[in-house]
């Protein structure tokens, strides 16, 4: 049985407008290990992205300006980050939101607020795909 995967060396990116949730959510992946880029609204994201390379991408859903569902779409259609896991976070923990970040790519959707267990089993989760240089 393989054991699941470590967040140790991962780069994950962290999208959202709360200064608040960006530091504690920054928090819990650095002691976990991970590697943070964070990024403070959709256009902040897609600025930072190429230069970052990320393993896996935390984009929250509802933001100014660039929200998650477009941020997420436009990452998504992107050739280089298409296979890029990205994990929609939302206060909102409904079908219909749920259904929403698939539809616009989403691989997996965390409803806030998230507890730091929550947050590591779901880097954990997702493979870690490193893309042809």
């Amino acid at each position: 049985m393989s054991s699941p995967a470590t967040p140790t060396g991962r780069r994950v990116m962290l999208v959202d407008d709360s200064s608040t949730i960006r530091s504690s959510a920054a928090r819990y992946l650095t002691q976990a290990g991970c590697e943070v880029i964070m990024a403070d609204d959709g256009f902040d994201a897609l600025a930072k992205i190429s230069e970052s390379d990320p393993d896996l991408i935390f984009v929250d859903m509802l933001m100014p300006r660039l929200d998650g569902l477009q941020t997420c779409a436009l990452i998504k259609h992107h050739p280089r980050f298409r296979e890029t896991p990205v994990i929609m976070l939302s206060s909102r923990d409904d079908i219909f939101d749920r259904a929403r970040g698939r539809t616009a790519g989403a691989d997996d959707y965390l409803a806030k607020p998230f507890s730091r267990e929550s947050l590591v089993h779901a880097v954990e989760t997702h493979p870690l795909e490193r893309k042809a240089a």
